[in-house]
């Protein structure tokens, strides 16, 4: 099976430790065709970036959340802007979703409070509820498939609090020893 995630080679080591991963490298088109030509018996993509180069009749299965978790801030497009420029912020200002703001804000918190980076398999899923945010998160290691998991609820008026309070509570039951050699 074919992936060039730590995220994913953890998650998939820690479901299916008979599999063996192989990495995987190159543009969706280029690992499409690595497939097609049996290099890999099977890959994983991320669904929404087939989906939008209409390849969603090539999704053969869905590994979904809270069972399988997705990068911090997977799926989310955010645009940059010079700052001070208001005229720029003020064309910008419709594209804003307040609550992918929100779910981004606090899955990003648990990212940094555990140092994370590509190199780290890090793993975080925030749903926004009617009055509260629930997060889930997860640190892995990907040769061993281990994998601490995590989740923790609280206001969405403080998003950043929730996910440098989760990253705080897997460190404190063995994240750090879990990323060594990682960083």
């Amino acid at each position: 099976m074919g992936t060039s995630s730590l995220r994913r080679q953890a998650q998939l080591r820690a479901l299916r430790p008979d599999l063996e991963l192989l990495d995987l490298r190159g543009n969706v088109n280029t690992r499409m065709a690595k497939l097609d030509a049996g290099h890999y018996d099977a890959i994983v993509l991320a669904a929404a970036g087939l989906e939008r180069l209409g390849l969603a009749a090539r999704i053969r299965s869905r590994l979904t959340a809270p069972d399988w978790l997705p990068a911090p801030g997977q799926a989310a497009i955010a645009v940059e802007a010079r700052a001070g420029d208001a005229r720029v912020a003020s064309l910008l200002a419709p594209l804003h979703d307040a609550e992918t703001d929100v779910v981004v804000r606090a899955e990003r918190a648990f990212n940094a409070a555990l140092g994370g980076s590509c190199t780290l398999p890090v793993a975080a899923w925030a749903v926004l509820g009617e009055r509260e945010l629930h997060l889930y998160g997860l640190v892995g290691d990907a040769t061993r498939g281990t994998l601490l998991r995590g989740e923790f609820s609280g206001t969405t008026q403080a998003p950043e609090a929730l996910g440098q309070t989760l990253g705080a509570m897997l460190l404190r039951e063995g994240a750090a020893a879990l990323m060594a050699g990682r960083r």
